[in-house]
């Protein structure tokens, strides 16, 4: 289920306060299947600042925007 668009534009990262856009995630082998139950994140809302980056999971439907959470760019 995708972020809203109306929703994403009132968001900001909450570690450099930028706003943020929604992206697919990126497929991994540890995120697992549905299959067994256990999925990764559907999409992400990566930071648009150069310097932060920070890319924040959507699990069903709802941004997880805690920087404990969030993928490092590579």
């Amino acid at each position: 289920m995708p972020v809203e668009a109306s929703l994403i534009e009132i968001l900001a990262c909450p570690a450099c306060h930028a706003p943020l856009a929604d992206r697919p995630a990126p497929a991994t082998p540890a995120a697992g299947t549905p299959a067994d139950g256990v999925t990764g994140p559907e999409s992400e809302l990566v930071c648009t600042s150069g310097d932060c980056g920070l890319a924040y999971p959507v699990r069903d439907g709802i941004p997880v925007l805690l920087v404990d959470e969030a993928r490092r760019p590579a």
